[in-house]
């Protein structure tokens, strides 16, 4: 049974983490106002951009434009992992790399038995956890939301449609958690090369656009765009997703101290009372002895 110095002595240190863990969660809950009204401001962009490229697509030879012809028969893919730099945030990244294994072990399960499975981890805990394992990592980006910019989603971007150009990967897929609510992150898998056409393209080519000076020129100029916002926007909602993901995890972690805490205020007021009630038998089994 712990003595009344042990139990003041975990009090104190559950104390000073309780006090931590409010703290992480004040500063997540800023980052996080931030990051989700930067993610939630590229969405709008993004999604017109990908509609107007969707809508070219039905005016133009998909085959003139290279990023937008899918190969007969997919031999090599890339997998680009986004997650985050740092722990303390529950299951943000337990859950994304699993989704990541889940994409290489069971979707292309023959290619990666050949080794014809690559990867881009964008974000520390990714990098780490596939490298650590043996994983065949083209390029990595540790440490990349510590100071998030825009040129650090146009070079994944770009790396990735170098290697699509050159026949080294014939799909490129991205993993990553889309920011949906404070509650919980959506896992979200999406190809990202060849730019697959959208089911809504039929509905944009209704509206009638004049394009100068060209669709194909445009389209051409468009892509790249594309894929520079896409990837700009899955790191915002990742970003914003693991903010989120930190407030929830610091909020149970303050609460659960709270709780312990509760629960070891009564077991020293418990030990304090059997302290007391001893000392008081001991006082009155010396004083009857003294009487006889």
């Amino acid at each position: 049974m712990p003595t009344l110095k042990d139990i003041r002595i975990r009090l104190k240190g559950i104390k000073s983490t309780q006090q931590v863990t409010k703290a992480m969660k004040m500063v997540a809950a800023a980052k996080l106002r931030r990051a989700q009204d930067r993610a939630i401001q590229a969405r709008p962009y993004a999604g017109k951009l990908k509609e107007m490229l969707a809508s070219l697509s039905t005016k133009v030879d998909t085959s003139l434009n290279p990023l937008l012809s899918p190969r007969e028969e997919v031999k090599k893919v890339l997998v680009i992992l986004v997650t985050s730099d740092r722990g303390l945030c529950g299951g943000f990244n337990a859950n994304i790399i699993k989704m990541a294994q889940r994409v290489i072990h069971e979707d292309y399960a023959a290619l990666h038995a050949k080794g014809d499975v690559t990867m881009i981890c964008a974000g520390t805990k990714g990098t780490e956890f596939f490298r650590k394992r043996g994983y065949n990592l083209t390029a990595a980006y540790p440490a990349v939301f510590q100071n998030l910019s825009f040129d650090s989603a146009r070079e994944i971007a770009d790396t990735a449609s170098k290697m699509y150009l050159s026949g080294e990967v014939d799909r490129v897929v991205l993993v990553y958690n889309e920011f949906k609510s404070v509650l919980s992150p959506n896992l979200r898998t999406e190809q990202l090369l060849p730019i697959a056409p959208e089911q809504s393209a039929e509905k944009g080519a209704s509206s009638e656009y004049l394009y100068e000076p060209s669709p194909a020129a445009i389209i051409d100029e468009l892509v790249p765009k594309h894929l520079h916002t896409q990837m700009w926007r899955v790191m915002l909602e990742s970003n914003a997703a693991e903010q989120a993901a930190r407030m929830g995890a610091m909020d149970s972690a303050t609460e659960n101290a709270k709780e312990l805490i509760r629960l070891l205020n009564i077991s020293y007021n418990r030990a304090r009372q059997a302290a007391i009630t001893k000392e008081l038998s001991e006082i009155v089994a010396g004083a009857d002895a003294l009487k006889q």
